[in-house]
């Protein structure tokens, strides 16, 4: 199936998705991350603030705040992705495309450093590969990082499809986490 169909048809599931589903799954996807050996020893992590339903990360965040780990953002900037320090969750403002950012002054992070890197997408495969809105932020972002085992994905079991026809610039992730179970693909 090509892409954007694929992406129109997750995007619609995922958006229809109620209330009560949409808090139940993600906090059973944010406890199973909690639980994972990658999360427990990071000290430094990169996750995402959600939109159109996307799997929530606040558990997560309030989590790494008050355990002591660095949480950092990716705030669009131009056509790229920097990533800035969240030191306080209430006082992040709405930046590009009416997501949630870290206040500019904030300190900025190299994804390099970080020991796991929380990824939001509309649809992955059991291989790792991942489609995105469409705008390439996090493959032009994260290409370096692909393979070293810090790249996480989180979604909705109805978002893991059998095989994605991955291009050369989609960045490939590490791990799924979904409500029902833990994939680690072989890359």
């Amino acid at each position: 199936m090509p892409k954007t169909n694929l992406r129109r048809i997750m995007l619609e599931k995922r958006k229809s998705l109620s209330h009560a589903d949409y808090r139940g799954m993600s906090l059973r996807i944010q406890q199973a991350l909690l639980d994972t050996k990658e999360y427990t020893l990071a000290m430094h992590l990169v996750l995402y603030t959600p939109i159109h339903n996307e799997v929530d990360s606040f558990l997560v965040m309030h989590d790494a705040l008050t355990s002591g780990k660095k949480v950092f953002l990716p705030v669009v900037a131009d056509k790229s992705l920097i990533f800035r320090e969240v030191t306080d969750p209430s006082a992040m403002r709405k930046g590009s495309f009416g997501i949630m950012e870290p206040h500019e002054n904030n300190r900025i992070f190299s994804p390099e450093q970080a020991d796991i890197v929380v990824i939001p997408g509309v649809a992955f495969d059991l291989q790792g590969h991942r489609v995105g809105y469409g705008k390439g932020y996090y493959d032009k972002a994260l290409h370096s990082l692909e393979g070293r085992g810090k790249l996480i994905a989180v979604c909705y079991d109805f978002q893991l499809v059998e095989k994605i026809a991955g291009e050369p610039h989609d960045v490939k992730v590490d791990m799924i986490i979904t409500e029902k179970r833990v994939v680690r693909p072989l890359l």
